[in-house]
């Protein structure tokens, strides 16, 4: 498969100033995807582009990532109805620190890392003005979707500091051309306009012809919604922000319309793969296969073998397909960290309150006698003693089908 009909394959076609997708596929060259440091972890959102980026990579180009040092100081207006709310130097100095060890996790040693703080932090006012705006025409800017909104009747308006963004991101392509050999840009759907702000400005200034391609932002088919909001927020890869358990929970829960979209954009696997995968999906939709899949696969690549494992074994044991009493301290350790942990009391009912499963003593009672309790994957039968519900060391209670606490015996 090409380098074109990957990317066709997978989805990851929007917008391109190219005329035929075909060029990609001879003389691999050099591109670039800049990174907002507005947070200090990327979300799954982000993730789409940086798999696409991996496509190329694996076709033999070379891949240049861009931190957004300076620009975020800024705030890229585009996809935002207000103003950002400007941060410190400090703040986007550790956002970009904490993102760019993200990225390193997800390529190694596959890519270099700019940071366009080093140009801009050498640029004064006047150089700006004379080398960058006197390229650049007032009508085509106020004309841009996302400013154009901004500026209009029922607008909130927009400060000249975030007008002027778009101009530091050309910017930041005609360096990278003339430093790094960059050609090519790629993005999100949301920075169509930002990207051809630079192969304008390059042509501009270099006399060269360079191009953008943006792949489109991901939406879930079955609510419409942006992907990876989740009711708590954003879906981020920062383990402390989203842990591995609820990651690889989010990509469990993917709808089945959508779920053969997402093994191709947040996986590795190849198309033969994935066909198997799918054909064996649309067998049997009640075993989501596709979906678990797709959370080992994403949870993998994010987290690691290692802790994807865990997640999996642990979810397994949840949900009914291993024992608990056969887990690994690893495995253990991601259920500590997901449910209530409590001590176990003599009374099973009293434990059954502490752990927030029942809401007084006579509830408890009546979940053990209606047979709603489990202890290790064992239903608590109602005649049986109170004092032999427990292992030493650590045991899952469970009430219901989705109600759980791990359960600490010294």
């Amino acid at each position: 498969m090409t380098l074109s009909e990957e990317l066709t394959w997978r989805g990851f076609v929007n917008q391109t100033t190219l005329s035929d997708l075909s060029q990609l596929n001879d003389n691999p060259t050099t591109f670039y995807t800049g990174y907002d440091a507005s947070d200090d972890s990327l979300t799954i959102g982000n993730l789409a582009v940086l798999m696409m980026n991996k496509c190329f990579i694996r076709h033999g180009y070379q891949a240049v990532i861009l931190a957004g040092g300076a620009t975020s100081l800024i705030g890229d207006p585009g996809g935002k109805d207000t103003e950002r709310q400007l941060q410190s130097t400090d703040a986007i100095t550790a956002n970009v620190q904490a993102v760019q060890r993200q990225i390193e996790k997800l390529f190694g040693d596959k890519i270099k890392i700019v940071n366009n703080l080093d140009w801009f932090s050498k640029m004064n006012a006047l150089e700006f003005l004379r080398d960058v705006g006197k390229h650049f025409s007032m009508t085509p800017l106020v004309q841009r979707d996302y400013i154009a909104k901004r500026m209009g009747g029922s607008g909130a308006g927009i400060s000249y500091t975030e007008f002027s963004y778009t101009l530091l991101q050309g910017y930041d392509f005609l360096c990278l051309y003339q430093d790094h050999g960059v050609t090519l840009q790629l993005a999100g759907a949301d920075q169509w306009g930002n990207g051809l702000s630079g192969v304008d400005l390059v042509r501009r200034v270099a006399g060269q012809e360079v191009h953008v391609l943006t792949c489109p932002l991901i939406v879930d088919k079955a609510t419409g919604k942006k992907f990876g909001k989740s009711e708590g927020g954003a879906v981020w890869l920062d383990p402390a922000k989203t842990s591995p358990y609820k990651f690889y929970q989010f990509w469990l829960n993917a709808d089945d319309e959508g779920v053969e979209s997402y093994l191709k954009i947040f996986t590795e696997l190849d198309k033969p793969a994935i066909d198997r995968v799918i054909k064996e999906f649309q067998a049997d939709r009640g075993g989501r296969v596709a979906q678990k899949t797709l959370a080992y696969e994403a949870t993998k690549l994010v987290h690691g073998q290692a802790q994807a494992d865990n997640v999996k074994r642990a979810s397994e044991v949840l949900f009914g397909a291993g024992q608990f009493l056969e887990l690994k301290e690893d495995e253990v350790v991601v259920l500590r960290q997901e449910l209530p942990v409590v001590s176990a009391e003599a009374d099973l009912a009293k434990t059954l309150v502490k752990a927030g499963l029942a809401q007084s003593n006579t509830e408890a009672t009546r979940f053990i006698g209606s047979g709603a309790i489990y202890i290790n994957g064992k239903k608590v039968l109602p005649e049986s003693g109170s004092d032999s519900h427990f292992q030493k060391g650590s045991n899952l209670l469970k009430k219901g089908k989705n109600s759980f606490a791990v359960v600490e015996v010294g």
